[in-house]
């Protein structure tokens, strides 16, 4: 447990496992998506599918990861700003929050 007499040092950095954790969701998004585009696609044509298939995976894999990307930015500034309160709340700062 750190000590709480010396402050952590300020950084925007989240911690390296909310990293890797974001990492893995943005490619578990990414291939959702790309399953979903390459199964709309192929539900949807017959005969000679092969480049429609590609880009339905290609374009659903794509926008799939791009929009997980943000939403776990989003959830990473969450968790510092969440943890930047908790950290002026425990020293004291901040009581009329």
């Amino acid at each position: 447990m750190p000590d709480s007499a010396t402050p952590r040092p300020l950084s925007a950095l989240p911690s390296p496992a909310a990293r890797a954790a974001a990492f893995a969701a943005i490619l578990i998004g990414g291939l959702a998506g790309g399953l979903i585009g390459y199964s709309l696609v192929r539900v949807q044509c017959s005969g000679q599918c092969g480049v429609g298939k590609g880009l339905g995976a290609l374009i659903g894999a794509s926008s799939a990861a791009i929009g997980m990307s943000i939403v776990a930015v989003l959830v990473l500034r969450a968790v510092g700003e969440w943890r930047d309160i908790e950290d002026r709340r425990v020293n004291g700062g901040g009581q009329g929050s």
